[in-house]
């Protein structure tokens, strides 16, 4: 028999003064309370209540224990509430897990979480590894990074495509690539986690084209390929939202435009389906609203003028389109 129904069970029996007024409140048959009872008493080896024809009464032990199961029974009522609320509105840490490249947009919508939710806190650690979600207490992943098979949940929450792009300084020392294949001649930084390992995909009228890029630089953050970029080290092949920036001061230069590359998810992960903490879904729910709202801003182009001068000898090119904030937020 259940311990705690045998314990609300007694409760009920010595504030109604009967078994047949207990089981009456509880919804139960008279039997049952009297095997719950019965139970219990044997479990403990005392009498707990004094049955008579006509009235029940607690004996001594069976009074301390009826105060005792009232705290129990408060206890347990006050642990469901503090759960119903936390599952009413959020509160607590969201340990949160995002792909080093996209801290610059999930920096807005933790804004949005803690100032809707003041209860509510967030720790956040960056990694380009898909990490142990269960091993390391992570509550809530968002990855630009393949997922492997496994029971973690995933939902795809936004897209991006990659761009190739390099300073107006490197452009005029190296020439400009005007298709894929002449990046073998361009000194193209690589990306130490890229799925594609030293491949830049593209698309063209032919299909899908794999380049074999080198240069020399390397490294596990898309954000310091950008900087030495920025710098007129190399090329790059870097995430669309991460890139926008400079791109508009004219830090960088977005080249083969004509060639995108196929368009790559950003996924949201997390343990569990079922029961899915409030925390969680409240903060899915954001992440969803700020990838919905990018992608139905309007796609505009602008146009970033470069100085002939910095493009002698590349023929009729004499500026560079590139997507403008609007275009799809992306993940790497």
């Amino acid at each position: 028999m259940d311990r705690m129904a045998s314990i609300g069970t007694f409760v009920k029996i010595a504030e109604t003064g009967g078994f047949a007024a207990a089981a009456r409140k509880l919804g139960v048959s008279p039997s049952t309370v009297t095997t719950q009872i019965q139970d219990l008493e044997d479990r403990l080896g005392v009498r707990l209540l004094n049955r008579s024809t006509r009235k029940v009464s607690l004996t001594e032990i069976g009074k301390g224990y009826y105060e005792r199961c009232l705290h129990i029974l408060a206890d347990m009522d006050e642990a469901d509430n503090a759960v119903h609320a936390m599952h009413a509105k959020p509160s607590g840490v969201l340990r949160l897990n995002v792909s080093l490249a996209i801290p610059f947009f999930v920096a807005p919508i933790i804004a949005e979480y803690t100032s809707l939710y003041p209860d509510a806190s967030v720790s956040m650690a960056m990694s380009d590894r898909m990490v142990d979600l269960v091993e390391a207490g992570i509550d809530l992943a968002i990855v630009t990074m393949p997922v492997p098979n496994s029971n973690l949940v995933m939902r795809r929450v936004g897209a991006f495509r990659l761009l190739v792009c390099g300073s107006p300084d490197y452009f005029a020392r190296h020439g400009v690539p005007r298709e894929p294949g002449d990046l073998v001649n361009h000194n193209c930084m690589k990306y130490t986690f890229s799925s594609w390992g030293s491949e830049w995909r593209f698309k063209s009228p032919e299909g899908q084209r794999a380049i074999e890029v080198t240069g020399n630089m390397e490294a596990n953050s898309v954000n310091a390929l950008r900087l030495a970029a920025a710098l007129g080290q190399g090329l790059i092949l870097a995430p669309d939202f991460l890139v926008r920036g400079d791109i508009k001061s004219g830090k960088l230069v977005r080249v083969l435009n004509e060639f995108c590359t196929p368009e790559l998810p950003i996924n949201a992960v997390y343990p569990h389906r079922q029961h899915l903490a409030t925390n969680v879904r409240s903060f899915l729910d954001l992440v969803t609203k700020h990838f919905h709202a990018a992608d139905q801003e309007p796609a505009r182009e602008e146009e970033l003028d470069i100085p002939p001068e910095l493009i002698a000898g590349q023929g009729v090119l004499s500026s560079v389109q590139f997507d403008s904030l609007s275009s799809k937020p992306g993940q790497f």
